[in-house]
């Protein structure tokens, strides 16, 4: 089969067709200003099983995702709290690690920062205005979008649409309402650098171009983010490199994952109403919150949701059980199972090369699952076990891990898995009262039994 990726800038599945080998992916990193939250979690999660996906494919990725380490937001709260906005955007990098980490997103190759890259920018803004696309004002140097005659075909935004794209005031020297600042003068910040047009920092937009092409070239396989950067960040680092560069396209596929909402509005530190994904990890265990940020495809939206988080818990327990299961026959030879392990691999395959569909291709494994479970009873240990090989192989795909709750230090496992095999055995000869003792008493011991259509599940009480 093709793998097909949906590109923004033309709204349709294409197949993927690299540009050379690695296949480069850029994904636009945070802004250090405060601990990420579920909406970073959610973007960064999905990025990770696209580059996995790749991997698993058989192509070699190089992943570069750089850190917006210097803006006007992180000089605003590190001078409200008293601190170097320097080392606030180093906190909070740091605190991005710890989570990400925990989650198994995989790190990128390079973390390119602004703070590195100012020589690299101002040459670029340089290169943009000798091009006749870039002007300076008395406050900084703006990008001419008028010059770029393919200015919104990447948002669909058109020149009456007019919003000014940059994190800064409206201007009165700025040729268009829709230019952008390149370069900001700046005299009072203790956060600067010289450059030809005077003292000051990077606009927004030209750090990630010019962070791409040191890092990439001039033109990339894949740029990943969320959707709230499609305009005015990616729509404007799309113009800034074309125009300089005169290369198309910049980006052969852009992707763009939904945003996370909590009542219905977009989850951000702007708004304040955020919930970090470090204290959701307090709670849940990593696993679990990577699979639920899983249930929704990439470019859809999340209504982030603590009880929808625990029925994925109780999901992540039933893939628990299918490592339970024991191939019981001595002589076994289960064909049937060969067959659904072919079939979970193609389903599998099949979802993940449809645009990354994560969520088809859980359900694909919870399938497996319940047939694994199912066949066990007639099947040897072998066979059982290489389905299961297969099965946590297809998960760590998506990044996921099975691991038993305590396990290491919680000797009673053997004894609960192998009661709740008698029960079943019970159950099955229609010994309904012996069954029920058994439950009850695990009952009484703060262990819960849950009978599924995959099979038995237990769970500390």
């Amino acid at each position: 089969m093709t793998l097909a990726i949906t590109n923004t800038l033309t709204g349709k599945k294409e197949p993927f067709k690299p540009l050379g080998d690695p296949v480069t992916m850029y994904v636009c990193g945070m802004t250090p200003k405060d601990r990420p939250h579920l909406g970073h979690a959610f973007m960064f999660v999905h990025m990770d099983v696209i580059r996995r996906y790749l991997e698993y494919r058989g192509y070699a990725v190089r992943h570069i995702q750089n850190f917006t380490d210097i803006d006007d937001k992180i000089i605003d709260r590190a001078r409200a709290a008293g601190r170097d906005p320097l080392d606030w955007a180093r906190e909070y990098t740091e605190a991005y690690f710890e989570v990400m980490d925990r989650l198994h997103v995989r790190r990128a190759h390079e973390y390119p920062l602004v703070t590195g890259n100012i020589p690299g920018i101002i040459h670029d803004v340089q290169e943009l205005i000798d091009g006749g696309h870039a002007y300076p004002t008395s406050t900084g140097v703006y990008f001419d979008a008028a010059t770029f005659e393919d200015y919104g075909a990447l948002s669909g935004r058109t020149a009456e649409d007019g919003a000014a794209g940059a994190r800064i005031a409206v201007d009165e020297e700025k040729r268009d309402p829709r230019d952008w600042a390149l370069w900001k003068l700046d005299n009072e910040s203790s956060v600067t650098w010289e450059s030809p047009w005077g003292r000051g920092r990077p606009g927004w937009h030209i750090e990630c171009s010019t962070m791409i092409r040191r890092t990439l070239g001039e033109q990339i396989d894949i740029h990943g983010g969320g959707a709230d950067l499609l305009f005015p960040h990616h729509e404007n680092e799309l113009a800034q490199a074309e125009a300089a560069t005169e290369r198309h396209p910049f980006v052969s596929y852009w992707t763009h994952t939904g945003l996370v909402l909590t009542d219905g509005e977009k989850m951000a530190h702007s708004l304040g109403n955020f919930t970090t994904t470090a204290d959701v990890l307090t709670d849940v265990p990593p696993d679990v919150l990577r699979l639920y940020l899983l249930s929704v495809h990439y470019r859809s939206t999340l209504q982030f949701s603590p009880a929808a988080i625990e029925q994925t818990r109780a999901g992540y327990e039933r893939l628990l059980a299918v490592m339970r299961a024991k191939g019981e026959s001595v002589d076994g030879d289960c064909n049937e199972l060969d067959v659904e392990l072919s079939a979970a691999r193609q389903a599998f395959d099949a979802a993940m090369d449809d645009d990354f569909n994560a969520p088809r291709a859980i359900g694909a494994l919870f399938d497996f699952g319940r047939a694994i479970n199912r066949l066990s009873p007639a099947s040897s240990a072998a066979d059982v076990s290489s389905a299961q090989s297969v099965f946590t192989s297809l998960l760590g795909v998506l990044g996921i891990e099975l691991h038993e709750p305590d396990a290491a230090s919680d000797d009673a496992t053997p004894f609960i898995d192998l009661l709740v095999q008698v029960r079943r055995q019970l159950r099955e000869a229609r010994q309904w009262e012996l069954a029920d003792t058994i439950r009850d008493d695990l009952g009484a011991l703060d262990v819960v039994l849950e009978d599924t259509p995959d099979g038995t599940v237990w769970r500390r009480g």
